[in-house]
This record gives C-alpha cells, sequence and structure tokens, in this order.
C-alpha cells in the first residue's frame, strides 16, 4: 500500500478530505492517505513540501506560485476551490482604530512571511494606495497567534479568512473593519515533483475521489448543520459560505490563468517577475 501525506488548514472548506478519509476510500484503491492539519496555514505548508514532511497540500494560489517560484520543488495540479478567499480585516475589541484607512501605518500580524496573511496584506495595502515599502509585519505563527498578538497590542491588525474568524467577532475578541478578497481562485492542489514522478497515477486516483466528493458536497444532507457544528459557526453564516463557494469542476489548471495571477502579483508587489507558467503546473489530464 502507497503512503501519501496531505496537509491543508482544519478550515471548513476541507470537510471534504474528511469525509472521503472517513469512507476509507483511498484505501480501496491500495493508498493509505494520511490527513496533517496545518493550523500555520500556506507558508507552513510550503516549508513541509519543502522538507517532503507532506506529498501533497491544499494551500493559497498566491503563496505556492510564489514559492515555486522560489524554488519548491513542487508543481499545482488543480484548483481546489475556484472562487475567491474572503480574508477579513481585524482589530482587537479595544483598538483605537476604525476604519481600514487608519491602518495605514500600523503593524499587520502575518503567520509567516509568504504565507496568505502576509501576501493579504500587500494586496489590501496596493488596493488602498499605500506605500507597500513601510509595511510592517510581525510573526505570531497562526491564528491563535494572531489573537494573542492583537490582544496585547503587539500588532495593530491582522487578516484570516472571514468565516472563520467570524465566531471570534460575535463574541468581541476581533473587530472587523472590513473585507479583501483574493483577486483569483483562493485554493490550488500542490504535489511534490518526486511524488508526481513516481506516483502519477495515485496521485490523480486521489484527485479523482476529492473531485467527486467535492462536486456533490452542498447536496449532502445536511451539511449546513453539520459544518456549523463541527467548526463552531452560526448556522446562517455557514449557508452563506456555501452560497458563495465553489470547488473544482474538474478541470485542469491552465497555464492562462497561472499567467494572469502573475501578472496580478506583480502588479501588487507580490512577486518581482513571472516565472513561465507551464514549469509551476502538472496537468493530470492530458
Amino acid at each position: 500500500m502507497l503512503n501519501l501525506k496531505v496537509g491543508g488548514v482544519p478550515e471548513h472548506f476541507n470537510y471534504p478530505w474528511y469525509i472521503t478519509l472517513k469512507n476509507k476510500e483511498y484505501t480501496k484503491h491500495n493508498i493509505n492517505l494520511r490527513w496533517q492539519d496545518f493550523p500555520g496555514g500556506t507558508g507552513a505548508m510550503c516549508k513541509a513540501l519543502r522538507a517532503g514532511d507532506i506529498d501533497i497540500a491544499i494551500v493559497l494560489t498566491e503563496g505556492i506560485i510564489k514559492d515555486i517560484i522560489e524554488g519548491n520543488p513542487s508543481k499545482i495540479t488543480q484548483t481546489f476551490v475556484k472562487t475567491p478567499l474572503v480574508w477579513g480585516i481585524h482589530v482587537g475589541a479595544k483598538s483605537k482604530f476604525e476604519k481600514i484607512d487608519d491602518l495605514e501605518n500600523a503593524t499587520v500580524a502575518i503567520s509567516r512571511y509568504g504565507s496568505g496573511s502576509h501576501l493579504m496584506a500587500i494586496v489590501n495595502a496596493h488596493n488602498n494606495g499605500w506605500d507597500i515599502q513601510k509595511l510592517k509585519f510581525k510573526v505570531v505563527g497562526n491564528l491563535q497567534g494572531g489573537i494573542n498578538a492583537l490582544t496585547n497590542g503587539d500588532a495593530d491588525y491582522f487578516m484570516w479568512e472571514h468565516f472563520t474568524t467570524k465566531p471570534l467577532v460575535d463574541n468581541g475578541t476581533f473587530r472587523r473593519l472590513g473585507d479583501c478578497p483574493t483577486p483569483w481562485p483562493c485554493f490550488v492542489v500542490a504535489v511534490r515533483d518526486e511524488v508526481l514522478e513516481n506516483n502519477f497515477n495515485e496521485v490523480k486516483k486521489v484527485l479523482d475521489i476529492i473531485n467527486n466528493c467535492t462536486a456533490d458536497f452542498k447536496e449532502i444532507k445536511s451539511i449546513d448543520e453539520t459544518l456549523a457544528t463541527r467548526y463552531e459557526q452560526q448556522l446562517e453564516d455557514i449557508r452563506e459560505w456555501l452560497s458563495i463557494t465553489e470547488w473544482n469542476d474538474g478541470l485542469p489548471v491552465s497555464e492562462e490563468l497561472i499567467t494572469e495571477i502573475q501578472n496580478k502579483m506583480i502588479s501588487f508587489n507580490v512577486i518581482e517577475k513571472s516565472e513561465d507558467s507551464g514549469k509551476l503546473i502538472r496537468n493530470m489530464y492530458i
């Protein structure tokens, strides 16, 4: 049996993986797939891919593109969630800041450099016409680190997925000053080159299984109630999230899409120059 390790954030986007693992769908094809939570997000997963600690990662598009350009020996095999991710812009409950404009010279908490919270802070700054070179960052590791930093005054604002942090807004830990959606599909599947080289068919089978699950995910009986309970969310928030979220429909990721995203990332000063998009992806369906 082939051992494969897959990593992702412990959030509602990845519940289809839980379902397919619980149903032992990979085992039926002689694949021992093991899941690892990465509360630290994309930056932590990029590091784990580089180290060979995981074989497959469900990562933020902007983060893995930047890391592959910088030498991560992995390829993007497909989009996982094709709709944008909505990043909430949060301050602490007792913060003096009242609106996004107030944050121009403030310190932003990020999970780590190269993470979504880091790169989207740059996108947000660009959107607001701020000088990106003057952004100040405080590395906090994960969501709990962001909570601590904003509560203790070690940082001024923190960007994290809107619905994941909604309970913290509801209970008064955070105040949300606004949102910043990603200008591209938010999650992709990245696989280490070595694994693609040696186990291409098995990886394709894994993707076929998860794509089959996500295709019907919204039709699963009482899925909204299941997600609300598991992720401690209000039912109306989960229903809103489901209404704006679309998973991959089985189509391969195109060079044109990756080129378009790279061009946007250059305009946001997230990357300095683009790479041949064909070198960043591996089409599983040729």
